[in-house]
C-alpha cells in the first residue's frame, strides 16, 4: 500500500474529516488513482465497522469515522465521476427518519454500517416528508429505501411513504425496511415494508440479504 493510501486509511481511523478532505484534494493534484484512495478509505471504515458489531467501538467512533469518509468522498466524488471510474456499490439505499421525528442516532447509524459495506447511501437526514423520500427514488433509483422513526406518534408516518409508494407505482420497484424503537415485526408487516431488524448492524444485513 503506498503511502498515500496508508495516510488515507489512517485518516478514516482518526476520524479525521478535514484531514481526508486534504488529502482528497492532493491525490487529485498527484492524479493518484482515485479509486485504490476510495478502497483505502472504506477499507478503514468498515474495520471500525466491524469493531462496533463487535463490541470494541463505540457510536461515536462509527460516526467519527462516517463523517471522514464523507469529508474524503465530498471532494473525489465529482473527480470520480468525471474520469468515469466510480467505485461499483454494493446497492444504493435511500435512508432518512421520518417528517415528525429529529431522532438520527439510529439513522446515523444504519447508514454509517451500509457505507462500510460497500452501499450507496443517500441520507435524506431528519423530519423527511414524503414527498422529499417519492423525489429521492425516482431521482436515485434505490434498490432500498430505510425509514426510521423514533416516536410512536411519528411511526405511521412509514405507513404513509409506503402507501403513496403504491400510489405513485413506485412500490414494486423498492424494498422498504423501516426501524426505530417503537417499530416491531407485527406493525412492519401491517404497514406493507419487507422488513424489520431492531438493531442497526441486523438492519445493514438485512439490506444485503
Amino acid at each position: 500500500m503506498s503511502e498515500m493510501l496508508k495516510q488515507v486509511k489512517n485518516a478514516i481511523l482518526a476520524y479525521d474529516a478535514e484531514m481526508a478532505a486534504n488529502l482528497g484534494r492532493k491525490a487529485i493534484e498527484e492524479k493518484v488513482d482515485l479509486v485504490s484512495v476510495t478502497n483505502a478509505a472504506t477499507e478503514a471504515l468498515k474495520e471500525v465497522g466491524d469493531s462496533y458489531n463487535c463490541g470494541d467501538a463505540w457510536l461515536p467512533d462509527l460516526i467519527g469515522a462516517s463523517n471522514a469518509m464523507t469529508g474524503l468522498m465530498s471532494v473525489i466524488e465529482d473527480e470520480l465521476k468525471r474520469e468515469g471510474k466510480q467505485r461499483e456499490p454494493v446497492g444504493t439505499v435511500v435512508i432518512g427518519t421520518v417528517y415528525g421525528d429529529i431522532h438520527s442516532i439510529g439513522k446515523d447509524m444504519v447508514a454509517a454500517l451500509a457505507v462500510a459495506e460497500g452501499f450507496r447511501v443517500i441520507d435524506l437526514g431528519v423530519d423527511v416528508k414524503v414527498d422529499s423520500f417519492m423525489e429521492a427514488i425516482r431521482k436515485n433509483k434505490p434498490e432500498i429505501l430505510a425509514m426510521s422513526a423514533l416516536l410512536t406518534t411519528t411511526a405511521p408516518e412509514q405507513g404513509r411513504v409506503i402507501k403513496m409508494l403504491k400510489d405513485e407505482g413506485l412500490r414494486e420497484k423498492v424494498k422498504v425496511v423501516v426501524g426505530g424503537g417503537p417499530i416491531t415485526a407485527d406493525f412492519a408487516r401491517s404497514m406493507g415494508a419487507d422488513g424489520y431488524e431492531p438493531t442497526a448492524p441486523m438492519g445493514v444485513k438485512l439490506f444485503k440479504k
